[in-house]
């Protein structure tokens, strides 16, 4: 299925057939982590003290074992673990343990392919240290400001490049506060 790209004349969207759709090839888990966010929950209250990320990456893992032994006829299907932002610093880690289990020959045995990360978080000394540059990139601070921000006090050392992040924090939560 697919929404119908037409002029909005004032009625709901529709949908129709879409016959390349990818899901004719492709299947795909979607997984809220940790425990808590999104849809996902906990029965009793001990489920939610246990989720830093060594827990969540061995729940993903426990899931995945079930799901691939309650669906055998998947198991044969070319596997990638995928994340974004905070689950990007995850996927490598839980295909590391799928890989591990792998050699060990445990079962269901996943056919894991690799893993694919989206703008992934890889810490706040590299994350933050691009804000400015970016910021200044697609034109939400000006020539002048990003002139002025390198000769201000409150600087971070990252990478070799000095990044004044404290002063250009204060002014992102401005440009969002206004903003909403």
């Amino acid at each position: 299925m697919k929404f119908v790209l037409a002029p909005y004349n004032g009625s709901l969207p529709q949908l129709a057939y879409n016959p390349y759709s990818w899901s004719k090839t492709t299947s795909i888990i979607l997984l809220d982590s940790p425990v808590g966010t999104g849809f996902s929950y906990a029965r009793d209250v001990e489920g939610y003290h246990d989720i830093g990320d060594f827990s969540f990456s061995m729940h993903v893992l426990i899931f995945l074992n079930k799901w691939f032994t309650d669906h055998p006829h998947y198991q044969s299907n070319p596997f990638f673990v995928g994340g974004s932002s905070y689950a990007g610093k995850m996927s490598p880690i839980i295909a590391q343990h799928i890989s591990q289990e792998i050699e060990l020959g445990k079962q269901p045995k996943i056919n894991l392919k690799g893993y694919v990360v989206g703008n992934p978080v890889t810490g706040s000394d590299y994350d933050d240290n691009f804000r400015v540059p970016y910021a200044h990139g697609v034109g939400i601070i000006s020539d002048q400001l990003y002139e002025v921000i390198p000769h201000s006090h409150a600087s971070i050392r990252c990478s070799g490049n000095t990044i004044f992040l404290f002063l250009f924090q204060r002014l992102q939560f401005g440009i969002v506060k206004e903003a909403i």
